[in-house]
C-alpha cells in the first residue's frame, strides 16, 4: 500500500536483555504522518472557507430582510467556524518533529482538540434545547419568512457540505477530532433546518411546531454529542478498535521465522497509530538473524495498516517469549532494599 512511504526512526535494543526493535527501516521517501496532515490542514482550510461564504450568504439575506432572529443564527455559524481553530493548531503541531521533551511528538493534541469540539456541540445541544423550551412558553411569530427559509436553506447546504467534506477526509486520515467537527457542522446544518419547518409550521397556523422541530433536533444533537465524544474519549484513554490487533497477529503471523506474538499494544496519537511488539523466534538464531526477522515484521505491519507511524519489535527467544521471562524474580543490590523488576 503506497500510503507508507516513509523514512521511520527507531529505538535502540536494550543493553541488558536479548532483545532488540528493528530500527531505521527506510521505505520511500515522504513521511505518510506529514501527508495526512497536510490533507487536514487543507480540509480545515477548505471547510473554514465554506462555512464563512455561508454565514456571508445568510449576512445578506439578514440585510434584505432585517430579521434580528437571522442575524443571530449567521453569528453562531461564525462562531462555529472558529472550531476549525483548535484543530489547525493541532494539525500544525502534528508536524513538528518529537523532541527530547516530547518525545513521542506532538500528536495528542489532536485529541484536546476533540473533546473541545465535542463541547461545543454539547453547548450548542444545551442551547438548542432551552430555546425549543422557551418558545413552548413564548411562541414567535414569524416575520420576513421569505428570509428565514431562503437563510435555512443556505445554512443547511453550506453546512452539511462542509460535514460531509469533513467526515470523508477524516476517515481516510484516521483522524477521530476532524470526524467529530464535521459532525459539529452537521450539527449547524440540522439548526437551520429547525428554523426553517418552525418558520414553515408557525406560518401555516401551527406555533408549536417550532418548539417541537427544536426538540427533536435537539434529541438528534445529543445523539452526535454520545457518538463523537465516545470516539474521541475512547482515544484519550489509548482504547483502539480490536480488529487493529487481528489485522497485527494475521501480519506478523505470516512473517518467516516468528514463532509467536506474545503481546501486542498499540495506541492512538492524534491520526497515526503507534505499536509495541513481543515476537518469539528460535533461540538458535543470532542476534542479527533476530533482528531481520523484526525488520520484516515492521515492513509487513506498514503494508497490512494504513495508519500506523511506527512499530517498536521486541524479539524473544521461543523458549522464554512473552513478558512474564522479562521479570527478575525478588532480589537484592548490596545493602538497598529488596525488589522485583
Amino acid at each position: 500500500m503506497t500510503d507508507h512511504r516513509s523514512t521511520h526512526h527507531h529505538h535502540n535494543h536494550h543493553e541488558h536483555d536479548h532483545g532488540q526493535s528493528a530500527h531505521l527501516h527506510t521505505h520511500g521517501t515522504i513521511d505518510p504522518s506529514i501527508i495526512s496532515t497536510e490533507r487536514g490542514i487543507r480540509a480545515i482550510k477548505w471547510s473554514f472557507a465554506g462555512l464563512f461564504a455561508t454565514a456571508v450568504l445568510q449576512i445578506i439575506v439578514v440585510m434584505f430582510s432585517g430579521s434580528v432572529a437571522l442575524l443571530a443564527d449567521s453569528i453562531h455559524n461564525i462562531g462555529d467556524a472558529g472550531t476549525a481553530v483548535p484543530l489547525w493548531v493541532a494539525f500544525r503541531l502534528a508536524r513538528r518533529r518529537p523532541n527530547r521533551r516530547f518525545t513521542y511528538g506532538y500528536g495528542r493534541v489532536e485529541d484536546l482538540a476533540g473533546v473541545a469540539i465535542v463541547l461545543t456541540i454539547l453547548l450548542s445541544a444545551v442551547i438548542a434545547g432551552y430555546e425549543s423550551i422557551d418558545r413552548f412558553f413564548h411562541p414567535q411569530t414569524v416575520s420576513y419568512l421569505w428570509a428565514v427559509i431562503a437563510a435555512s436553506v443556505v445554512g443547511f447546504i453550506g453546512n452539511e457540505a462542509v460535514a460531509r467534506f469533513r467526515i470523508r477526509v477524516g476517515k481516510e486520515i484516521g483522524s477521530a477530532a476532524l470526524i467529530a467537527d464535521g459532525h459539529h457542522a452537521r450539527v449547524d446544518g440540522l439548526t437551520s433546518l429547525a428554523v426553517l419547518f418552525g418558520a414553515v409550521g408557525v406560518w401555516l397556523g401551527y406555533p408549536l411546531a417550532d418548539p417541537i422541530v427544536g426538540l427533536l433536533i435537539t434529541v438528534a444533537i445529543l445523539r452526535i454529542v454520545w457518538e463523537s465524544g465516545k470516539s474521541i474519549f475512547t482515544r484519550m484513554l489509548d482504547g483502539i478498535d480490536p480488529e487493529i490487533i487481528d489485522e497485527i497477529r494475521h501480519a506478523v503471523n505470516h512473517t518467516p521465522g516468528v514463532k509467536d506474538l506474545s503481546e501486542a499494544r498499540v495506541r492512538w496519537l492524534g491520526h497515526r497509530l503507534h505499536a509495541e511488539l513481543n515476537i518469539a523466534v528460535s533461540p538458535e538464531l543470532s542476534v542479527e538473524e533476530g533482528h531481520e526477522i523484526a525488520k520484516e515484521v515492521r515492513h509487513q505491519l506498514l503494508h497490512e495498516l494504513r495508519y500506523l507511524a511506527n512499530a517498536t519489535i521486541h524479539v524473544d527467544p521461543a523458549n522464554a517469549s512473552g513478558e512474564d521471562y522479562h521479570r527478575i524474580i525478588e532480589h537484592q543490590h548490596d545493602d538497598l532494599p529488596a525488589h522485583s523488576h
